[in-house]
């Protein structure tokens, strides 16, 4: 039992973490029609800037988050506006192998100013264990769960209430009738881009912090998006967050009672995603498209 509780807590954590992540990522798709390959690698570069900012500049930590939001948006900003601006109405290949290639170009930056090495990230939430219904947990996983949910439960509310967020849901359902009605559906691109830099970053410095700064450990986070947002669906914000729980319990209970040497934790996710893909091909909150030619 003492077994379950941890792998449980465990994968809501992992699970949260996927949650923000895809969050951006469905964000995009929404707004724009654009599965974008490098969604993870804002995680990792946001991990590592927070860490530049604390660590190697030496501003406190409420400051260098701060910070590190604001170079997120400002990221995202130039990447819709440089970036996939110029390829609007270019076959989806070519948009497709942009990301790719953004994907690449942000790992390379991070590995030239940072290598690869692991790094101790300087830790803002308290790791001291405690006992919970006989099971030992790090508190610092319990306050993970609890600020991503914070987190999730905000940008919700932003998409469902807020003048911004109705007309981002407005523009991602027909993006004529959202311009026949005033509504800028550039700005709402960049600032699908930008909030979806700063789900990833936010995501970054959670991971960071309860676990390392590992490059190949947080690189690794953004390939477990995909069968998230498969099996919540490509367009569904509720999906994206109901989906990265899911995935999340799997891969901690896969992974703890299943032997070590048959590494299924790694490649379970994948596992369901061609699971998904068979059965419930556009998840189990997306929109069924059917198109007639």
């Amino acid at each position: 039992m003492d077994k379950f509780i941890q792998l449980t807590l465990t994968g809501l954590t992992n699970g949260a973490i996927l949650s923000l992540v895809a969050l951006g990522f469905v964000l995009i798709y929404k707004a724009s029609d654009v599965i974008n390959f490098a969604q993870g690698d804002f995680l990792l570069v946001g991990a590592y800037i927070t860490y530049g900012i604390i660590v190697q500049v030496g501003l406190p930590w409420t400051a260098g988050v701060l910070l590190a939001v604001l170079i997120a948006i400002g990221l995202g900003i130039v990447v819709e506006r440089f970036v996939l601006r110029p390829m609007i109405g270019e076959p989806i290949i070519s948009v497709i192998m942009i990301t790719i290639g953004l994907s690449s170009l942000l790992r390379a930056v991070v590995t030239s100013i940072w290598g690869t090495l692991g790094r101790q990230f300087p830790p803002f939430l308290p790791s001291q264990p405690i006992s919970l219904a006989g099971a030992t947990i790090p508190v610092d996983r319990l306050i993970a769960i609890g600020l991503a949910v914070v987190l999730l439960i905000v940008f919700s509310l932003f998409f469902r209430y807020s003048r911004q967020g109705i007309a981002m849901r407005a523009t991602a359902d027909d993006q004529q009738a959202a311009l026949s009605m005033g509504i800028s559906v550039k700005r709402i691109f960049a600032m699908a881009w930008s909030i979806a830099a700063v789900t990833a970053v936010l995501a970054g410095v959670i991971v960071a912090n309860i676990t390392e700064l590992s490059f190949f450990a947080i690189s690794a986070i953004g390939l477990h998006v995909f069968p998230v947002v498969i099996l919540g669906g490509l367009d569904s914000i509720p999906g994206a967050i109901i989906g990265g729980i899911i995935i999340g319990l799997l891969e901690s209970y896969v992974g703890g009672y299943t032997p070590s040497v048959l590494a299924l934790r790694s490649v379970f996710p994948f596992i369901a995603l061609i699971i998904i893909l068979m059965i419930k091909p556009y998840g189990l909150f997306g929109e069924i498209r059917i198109e007639r030619v």
